[in-house]
Order: structure tokens, then C-alpha cells, then sequence
């Protein structure tokens, strides 16, 4: 089976590949352009895959803000051009959202289902919802929405927050960390485990189409995750909490995006390990 992963380079795309094996159809932006929406159809034609998981996109939260017209040409038109690709080779397409489509506070707080409002606020979070309903209009379609995603330490391209935290930690004795928004960070080979099984890309049976929430279990916020990866690091930095208001970023953030994954977890599939889990084994890797 041959499988068109876009954004293979990046932390998702890249382990994805690595756990597809040969199967992988990897391209990103050095090989396609997903913003030509002629060059996108041709090149899918051309290589007539069985499916297409789409992880490329436009991931700049603050710096969307200020380009929003190529935000949404990443986040919305490149879907278009690859639900019109998949129309015509009748295969599905695997599309990778995020928990930032749910910006509305609501009282008491609770983990959001895939059924509910969405509310996204800011471009990120809008062209991201775009896209979905784009990918929705394919026949075959899965729509995974997930968080915080970090891949694995022996990735040498990934940029994401443990990464970030551990180089600011071995630089700084403190650090100011936003304690206000509580999300679940999914660690990357459990993710693609997972996505391996809804898809059926593992041999077994592909789940019903729709949209899933896949990420690890449980929930925490930005400045106990900074914590928790001080400790398992075993750096002696500390951290300050302060306020989304404090830290002052341009793009507006969820304060609260934990997601209900009980959908996915109905589905008997690989267990999504607690958060705190997932970042030992990580730091297992890490320090060999």
C-alpha cells in the first residue's frame, strides 16, 4: 500500500514515514509546493497513492497573525487541492488538525468532544477549522485533532516545548511559564500508533469515517509540563507561573482544550499513555 505523507518533514510527518517504512510517499516543501493547486492534483495523479495523510502545515500561532493570506493557502487551500486529488483516485485522506479549534470558555471546564461548537480564535485556529470542513467534503475523510505534539529525542529537526524547556532549562535558573491554559502535549510515536490504527495503514480494519481526538491521556498546563520536564531531565531549573496576559504572545490561546477521547478509545486501539508517561519515555530515550 502506498501512502502520500505531506509535511513528511516535520515531527509528525517525519515518524510517520519512519513507521510506514517503504510505504511512505514522502513530500514537503523542497519536493511540492501544496500551495499550487495544479502542481498538487498532478503530482497525486502522477503518483496514484492508495491514501494521503496530510500533516503539512502553517504552525506560526503569533506569526499568523500577520500572514494570514499564506496561512490560509497552507491550512485551507493545500486541503482543497488534495480532497480534489483523492476524488479522483477514490482513496481517503488522513487529515491532521488541532485542539485550537475550541477557544470558548465555558464553566465548569470539560474535556471537549468532537460534536461540540467549535470556537477558534485567531488565523492559526480558523484556517486550521477551514481546512476540516474542506477535508470533510472528501467521501472517504478522518479528521485527527491532537496537541501539543513533540517527537522523539533523536529527532534532530524537531523544535517543539520539551525541546525548548531543556535547552532554556541547562541555560537559566527560572523560567516564566504561562500556567493559565491546560491542554493535553502528545508525545509523537503514540500518536502515529494511533493513527496507524484508525486508518487500517497497521493491517487491521480502518475506523468508521469522521473526526477523532487523539492525544495522551489526562491533562496539565504549559507550566506544570515545564515542571514535569525539568524534573525527568534532572535540571535544577525552577519555574514562575504567570497569566496568558502576562506573557503577552499575539495570538490569542485556548485557556482550556483538553479533548474527549473516548471516541478513539471505543475503538480498542493502542492506549494513549498519561502525559506523564508518555514524557518518561521520552526522557528514557533521551538519556541513554
Amino acid at each position: 500500500m502506498s501512502i502520500v505523507v505531506t509535511g513528511a518533514n516535520g515531527q509528525l510527518g517525519s515518524e510517520l514515514c519512519r513507521q510506514l517504512g517503504g510505504r511512505a510517499l514522502s513530500l514537503d516543501i523542497d519536493t511540492l509546493d501544496l500551495t499550487d493547486s495544479h502542481a498538487v492534483v498532478e503530482r497525486m495523479l502522477a503518483l496514484r497513492p492508495e491514501a494521503i495523510v496530510n500533516c503539512a502545515a502553517y504552525t506560526q500561532v503569533d506569526k499568523a497573525e500577520s500572514e494570514p493570506d499564506r496561512c490560509r493557502a497552507v491550512n485551507a487551500g493545500a486541503v482543497t487541492s488534495l480532497v480534489e486529488a483523492c476524488g479522483s483516485l477514490d482513496c481517503p485522506l488522513l487529515q491532521i488538525s488541532t485542539d485550537y479549534v475550541f477557544g470558548a470558555v465555558r464553566q465548569p471546564p470539560r474535556p471537549w468532544r468532537e460534536d461540540e461548537p467549535t470556537s477558534p480564535q485567531g488565523v492559526y485556529a480558523q484556517t486550521k477549522l477551514e481546512g476540516e470542513r474542506i477535508a470533510a467534503g472528501c467521501p472517504k475523510h478522518w479528521i485527527v485533532r491532537t496537541c501539543g505534539l513533540y517527537a522523539r529525542p533523536t529527532d534532530p529537526r524537531a523544535a517543539n516545548f520539551v525541546r525548548t524547556m531543556v535547552r532554556l532549562g541547562q541555560q537559566r535558573r527560572e523560567l516564566a511559564v504561562v500556567a493559565d491554559q491546560h491542554c493535553t502535549p502528545t508525545y509523537v510515536p503514540h500518536l502515529v500508533r494511533a493513527l496507524l490504527f484508525l486508518t487500517g495503514f497497521d493491517g487491521g480494519r480502518p475506523a468508521p469515517w469522521g473526526v477523532y481526538h487523539v492525544t495522551s491521556a489526562g491533562q496539565t498546563t504549559w507550566c506544570d509540563f515545564a515542571a514535569e520536564i525539568f524534573r525527568r531531565a534532572q535540571l535544577p531549573a525552577t519555574v514562575r507561573p504567570i497569566t496568558t496576559a502576562e506573557y503577552g504572545a499575539t495570538a490569542a490561546r485556548p485557556s482550556y482544550s483538553v479533548l474527549d477521547t473516548s471516541a478513539y478509545d471505543r475503538l480498542g486501539g493502542p492506549a494513549m499513555p498519561d502525559w506523564r508517561d508518555a514524557l518518561a519515555e521520552y526522557f528514557e530515550e533521551f538519556l541513554r
